[in-house]
This record gives structure tokens, sequence and C-alpha cells, in this order.
């Protein structure tokens, strides 16, 4: 197994990525912790692990709430001896679809202002126990939002791109620490849309293009996409199990590019 007796944390534990990837890194051996602000999903996703044999545990906060996220990670440190991996699995609605000469200001600080926050304060949590004990990994989240240029996402944009760029400088502070960084980039995860805030997000584009949600992303998997489709949850739970594995102990300060071909590094 990838992760055996690994200690995971996933901030965001009960959203459609954050589910997935926890119980993928639970069938790879480790022991997940979840934390959010929705007891239910993160009780259910706890739930369906457990009933699979894995190990999980749960805690219900604000990530944006710093003192509630160190103490929880303290605890989960205290108890469990130690913290292998930490994802930031977080997902906040935002303003898509409106043209920059429309946009509020505040619509498009909004998801800047929360990404670089909620991430800063969960690795920061984190990597003080990482760095006690000799290592970890830390895993982010951003969009192909980051490195393309058009109309409706500026707020998006900015905020994936402050995101990859928070994780390349996190690899440089922390690498001397042991501790390595990789960021995930998917592109849009038709599997995700009925339980994520992606599909509140796409939902705006997709009503101002007149079309249906699942029409929008049929058209971007032929039209966007190299491998004519878009990544699955599965394949991103994947991923990130290899990369918070020991066997991709070379990777840090990497973005990956989880894309199916919408950009082409």
């Amino acid at each position: 197994m990838l992760l055996q007796d690994k200690i995971a944390v996933i901030h965001g534990g009960g959203g459609a990525i954050g589910g997935a990837v926890a119980r993928t890194f639970a069938g790879e051996g480790a022991h997940v912790h979840l934390v959010g602000r929705t007891r239910g999903r993160l009780q259910a996703v706890a739930d369906a692990i457990i009933h699979a044999g894995g190990r999980a545990s749960l805690c219900v906060l604000d990530v944006m709430d710093a003192a509630a996220v160190d103490a929880d990670l303290a605890a989960l440190a205290e108890s469990q001896g130690r913290i292998d991996i930490a994802m930031n699995a977080i997902g906040i609605a935002h303003v898509q679809g409106v043209p920059f000469t429309d946009l509020a200001l505040d619509d498009a600080m909004q998801p800047v202002q929360a990404y670089v926050a909620c991430n800063f304060i969960t690795a920061q949590a984190a990597a003080r126990h990482m760095r006690r004990q000799g290592g970890g990994v830390l895993l982010t989240l951003s969009t192909p939002g980051a490195r393309l240029t058009g109309t409706g996402f500026l707020g998006n944009g900015v905020a994936s791109a402050a995101v990859e760029a928070f994780s390349r400088l996190l690899a440089g502070e922390l690498g001397g620490e042991g501790i390595r960084m990789v960021c995930l980039r998917p592109d849009a995860l038709p599997d995700a849309v009925a339980h994520s805030h992606t599909g509140e997000v796409f939902g705006g584009i997709a009503r101002g293009m007149g079309i249906t949600v699942e029409a929008m992303l049929a058209g971007r998997a032929q039209d966007a996409t190299l491998l004519k489709r878009l990544p699955t949850l599965q394949q991103v739970a994947d991923y990130a199990a290899f990369a918070a594995s020991d066997r991709a102990g070379a990777m840090t300060g990497v973005i990956a590019n989880l894309s199916c071909g919408s950009l082409v590094d």
C-alpha cells in the first residue's frame, strides 16, 4: 500500500475532491482525519471509510479560525504521534461569468482572499508539526484558471495563480525541513458538480451561455482537451495518493497538470 500507516489530514474532507482523496488515502493504508464545517458530509465520508475497513476520524471547525485549526492538529499529532500528510481541499463558492467591467471589487477579491488565507492557515498548522518530526507532505489545489486568459473568471484565475505561487514558495521555505509541497491542478470535474461548490459556480457561467452545465462541460471536453475528456475525481485522488507517498520522494515545488491536456506544459 502506498500510504501504509501514514497519518493524513484533509481540510475540506467532506467535499467532492476531499472525500475522494480521503477514501483513496484510507484504501492505501492511511489513517485519515477529516476536517470541515459540515458534520453530516464529514461523517458520510468517515462512515464509508470505516465500512470499507479503513481508519478515519473527524473534526468540525471553520478553517478560517487559525486557533481552532492549530488546536485540532495539535490534538491529532498527540494522539497519533505525527502528521505525515496535510491536504487543503477546501472549496469556496464565488462569482464567475461576470465580465470585468460589470464585476464588483468585493466579488473579485473574495476568492483570492479566502483561498490564500485558508491555505496559509492549514499549511502553517501542519508544517509546525512536520518540522519537529523531520518531514511531511503538503498538498494544495488549483485550477487551470491560473494559466488561462478569458472572460468571466478573474477572481478564480487570480486566486488559483496565488495558490500556485504560494505552493512554489513554500517548497523553498520548507524543503530544508524535509517537507515536500505538491499542488494539484485538475480541470473541471464533471462527477464533482453535484456534490461541490462548482455546481453553483458553473451554473452561473452556463446560464450566461444559454446552455446546461452538462452541455458546457461536454463542449469543454471536446474542444479544449487533448484527450477529449475531462478528469475524474478518482484520477485526481489516485495522483494525490502517489504524490503523498514515498514513491514521489523526489517531487516538490511542482504544479501537477491534471487537465487531460487543456493545458500543455
